[in-house]
């Protein structure tokens, strides 16, 4: 809508920006893990140690599992919030960009220009679960490592999308949004990088009328978090199998960790009460 002014005793049409609010659950497809960048990760780029010598190495852990899996999400310390983990807005806001480049009649600038997502960290709702698996590290070299992190296998979250009308409309930021929930996702390994498709996600139908998205809400808060932070499962057998090696090679070679600190300061629970969900087995 055009506003009339005067500006040197002209009058002027002008456009009248104003931005608007969308209020949006959306339902993970595939499972989220989680890729916050770790303490001992931070303080190595703050101050790195400098190369091991070989008594170091045979005396230094080089993974820790457990303590991996609960620095992987980012955590709501307020006991107040709905749930303990996060997603940080950014990434949600970062996979909206990128499916803009393939949506006609968007483009990436004009997007990140003007739309918003609300708030810093976006709560997210489902059980988390410890997960291992074999990657590849970024060096030229390409080396083959492993990697422990939390992953959700079912999750949700309600997103608040703040855009400049009339130059964005409803219907285009939905259409953003479903299309990055298929071709971008969010979190590790998501579909955008091509390989896994991890972190995909849809719009469902409204709230009342999806019930697995009132499922994972219901059965996915911050209390039923907190205990899997404390005493998680494994995501699967393969999972399974490298934790067991793990302990048995650190229990023979007698440089097991001692019990990792909890968020509050208090000692968390040992990680030999992992155990493999019912479904996993069968």
């Amino acid at each position: 809508m055009a506003t009339r002014k005067t500006v040197n005793d002209a009058p002027i049409d002008t456009l009248d920006v104003r931005m608007e609010e969308l209020h949006v659950w959306i339902l993970g497809e595939t499972p989220l893990v989680c890729n916050r960048v770790s303490e001992k990760a931070k303080h190595e780029l703050l101050i790195p140690r400098g190369r091991l010598n070989a008594a170091d190495r045979q005396t230094t852990l080089k993974h820790d599992p457990f303590a991996e899996y609960r620095a992987s999400p980012y955590i709501l310390p307020d006991p107040l919030e709905a749930t303990l983990l996060a997603v940080k807005a950014s990434a949600f806001k970062g996979a909206l960009l990128t499916a803009s480049l393939d949506m006609p009649g968007t483009k990436k600038a004009q997007i990140g220009r003007l739309l918003r997502i609300g708030g810093e960290m976006v709560n997210i709702f489902g059980v988390p679960q410890l997960y291992m698996t074999i990657v590849r590290m970024a060096d030229i070299g390409r080396t083959p490592d492993i990697r422990t992190r939390a992953i959700l296998p079912t999750w949700a979250c309600r997103l608040t999308i703040r855009y400049a009308a009339p130059l964005l409309t409803q219907q285009t930021v939905v259409n953003l949004l479903v299309s990055a929930g298929q071709t971008v996702g969010v979190g590790d390994g998501r579909v955008e990088k091509g390989k896994l498709d991890f972190g995909a996600f849809r719009v469902p139908n409204p709230l009342e009328e999806d019930p697995e998205l009132l499922a994972v809400i219901k059965t996915g808060g911050r209390a039923a978090q907190e205990a899997a932070m404390e005493s998680p499962v494994f995501y699967d057998i393969e999972t399974e199998d490298l934790y067991a090696y793990w302990q048995a090679e650190t229990g023979r070679r007698g440089t097991r960790p001692v019990k990792a600190a909890s968020s509050n300061g208090q000692g968390a629970g040992a990680p030999h009460d992992l155990r493999v969900p019912a479904e996993v087995g069968a």
